[in-house]
């Protein structure tokens, strides 16, 4: 998209105003894995400090991992390396959003999946008012 692409669009990172506000308002404290940068606003007295992401990519709020997230809403205050607990065997790398791609979940009954259901097992029984 280039230089065009920054002027006009939102949706696929910053536009240059977003980019020249951060630049002359905020201060630039840190990126996650992805990417993201966080900013917060240059210190004011008597006011409360605003904190933001520029996405580096699309705009979707679930690439904020959960340590930035609670620094994003003021859940405390240090950055969030400093709240970082080792990660486990268990945890997984992130996967985006797939949720209106080709990629989503799609179960067995599923009209895109031809819409045939595992036949029912007889452990149902419809309710019926007492008339």
């Amino acid at each position: 998209m280039g230089f065009l692409g920054k002027i006009f669009t939102w949706w696929d990172g910053a536009t240059i105003g977003t980019m020249l506000w951060s630049s002359r308002n905020g201060e630039h404290v840190g990126t996650d894995a992805q990417g993201n940068k966080y900013y917060r606003s240059k210190a004011k007295s008597g006011q409360r400090e605003r904190r933001w992401v520029i996405y580096n990519g699309a705009n979707d709020a679930s690439r904020v991992p959960s340590e930035w997230h609670g620094w994003l809403h003021h859940s405390y205050d240090e950055l969030p390396e400093s709240h970082l607990a080792p990660p486990k065997i268990w945890e997984t790398d992130y996967t985006p959003n797939a949720t209106g791609t080709n990629a989503r979940y799609l179960p067995a009954g599923a009209l895109e999946r031809g819409g045939k259901r595992a036949a029912a097992t007889g452990d149902y029984e419809a309710w019926t008012p007492d008339a």
